[in-house]
């Protein structure tokens, strides 16, 4: 059976600037993607339904006819796992009126669009899992998803040792640590929640690390870096200063003091040293945030939210952020004062005003960038680029 995680569009849209490059379930919460999570609960892999531009780059299907849909934006658990795992042909799992899974009786869809327009007969309700609807959703259950991805990624294994007789542990029996990671005299305080450091990772002198934690294969927290629990950072980042409740997808570099909190950064972002977002009103009052479906500000019902990131974006020395900033996608932010509250993809400039970053310096730089981690931007990835450029004209303004 191919298991095939779905984009809902609704929340593929409130979900937006981190999906425009990749499907609802290659967003990462915890330790693991969400497709890392239904893969390694189900014991098979897995294939994306998305949007037809990321579908090149995102496999839609397996071998074989019969095909199980799952929402990309739930996050599984043991009982949402065993319900998917007992739906029959043609039954439907439904959290209200939102579908969570369909064992499909009829002929693969090909868009996301097709499976949410069609209404099978036979529903089945789940009112108990977690789906993630929202940007700060992600930071919101990054503890939580910390907590539960680690008893899965560490059952039945032995954690390496710290070995470091400089290095202060505290509940030592919550800390797992990959083949390779080496530990310098830091302090790792497992007490409110585990600490997950990845294959090849380096915690660097001085660090201080709060659980709940998760670091990423050949990561790096910088020499004096503070992370104050509830973070996850994602394989081959560098991350350095203040970080707290914030959730860092892979190959990005905050490497420098600053402070990030309850924030949510994409791939191949570039943080200035001494950046710093805003996480909290003066006022206290609600934190605002752009919403791409709505077109406008929505509030978010939430006191603390900081920054959300889409991919290739980067900000210069001493950028701040203020509460509730979204930036596309291959947006640079530089300059004195505070930019808006909303940057488009394919932006550059800052409080002082924006021009478009062309297609073609963008899509260079992007290919430097990446040659860097010996990666190729490839053919595809510059569709994907394109195609993000040409939706995101109607937000840069100053080009009327």
């Amino acid at each position: 059976m191919n298991i095939i995680l779905f984009d809902d569009p609704i929340i593929r849209q409130d979900l937006l600037p981190l999906t425009f490059t990749r499907p609802v379930a290659g967003l990462r919460v915890g330790i693991l993607t969400i497709a890392e999570k239904w893969a390694k609960r189900l014991g098979s892999p897995v294939a994306f339904l998305t949007q037809p531009y990321l579908q090149p780059k995102y496999k839609k299907t397996g071998s074989g006819s019969q095909n199980l849909y799952i929402n990309g934006a739930a996050l599984p658990d043991a009982e949402l796992v065993q319900a998917v795992r007992e739906l029959k042909p043609g039954e439907a799992l439904y959290q209200q009126e939102l579908l969570l899974a369909f064992n499909s009786d009829v002929p693969a869809f090909d868009t996301p669009d097709e499976l949410a327009a069609y209404t099978p007969a036979n529903r089945k309700m789940h009112d108990s899992c977690t789906v993630i609807r929202q940007v700060w959703d992600i930071f919101l259950q990054n503890g939580a998803q910390i907590r539960s991805d680690f008893a899965v990624v560490t059952e039945g294994r032995q954690s390496q040792p710290v070995s470091d007789r400089f290095t202060i542990v505290y509940n030592e029996e919550n800390i797992f640590i990959e083949e390779g990671v080496k530990i310098r005299a830091a302090i790792l305080n497992a007490e409110n929640g585990p600490i997950y450091l990845g294959k090849n990772a380096q915690v660097h002198e001085g660090a201080i690390i709060k659980g709940p934690f998760s670091l990423g294969e050949e990561s790096n927290v910088n020499v004096g870096g503070k992370m104050r629990g509830d973070v996850s950072i994602g394989p081959f980042c560098k991350v350095g200063g203040e970080v707290a409740a914030s959730v860092i997808f892979g190959y990005t570099n905050k490497g420098h003091e600053g402070y990030l909190g309850n924030s949510v950064l994409g791939e191949w972002i570039n943080i200035g040293a001494d950046t710093n977002t805003s996480n909290l009103k003066n006022n206290y009052a609600e934190v605002k945030v752009w919403n791409y479906r709505a077109g406008a500000l929505k509030g978010s019902g939430q006191q603390f939210c900081g920054l959300i990131m889409g991919d290739h974006s980067k900000c210069g020395i001493n950028t701040m952020f203020n509460t509730g900033t979204v930036v596309g996608v291959s947006a640079n932010i530089f300059g004195a004062g505070f930019p808006p509250h909303f940057i488009p993809s394919f932006s550059w400039g800052g409080a002082d005003g924006f021009v478009t970053f062309k297609l073609p310096k963008a899509t260079e730089l992007a290919e430097k960038i990446m040659c860097r981690r010996n990666l190729h931007f490839s053919e595809t990835d510059q569709a994907i680029f394109q195609h993000i450029f040409e939706q995101g004209e109607q937000y840069r303004d100053w080009e009327e």
